[in-house]
């Protein structure tokens, strides 16, 4: 998986927003964080592992919470594909 670096990144009300633009196969190889974090896939498709499950996820989909502390994916599914990680550091 080639390893992304977010495309735009910015904090807003004290949370940070990582926007990430992907062709199939990019993405976040398995890692995790002390802090939970919400993943939306806004456009094409993305899958996101996490507790030996696959989770695909597209714009229709319902916002991902991925705890702390727990290892996880992303990987782009399509060329295109564009998801958003939020978080707020020492807030869970």
């Amino acid at each position: 998986m080639k390893q992304l670096l977010p495309y735009h990144s910015f904090m807003y009300a004290g949370a940070q927003i990582n926007v990430y633009h992907a062709d199939k196969g990019d993405g976040l190889p398995m890692h995790q964080h002390n802090f939970n974090h919400a993943n939306v896939c806004q456009v094409g498709s993305c899958v996101v592992r996490v507790k030996g499950k696959e989770i695909v996820m597209n714009a229709e989909t319902q916002p991902l919470d991925l705890p702390a502390d727990i290892p996880h994916e992303i990987e782009a599914l399509e060329d295109g594909t564009v998801f958003v990680n939020i978080f707020k550091e020492g807030s869970y």
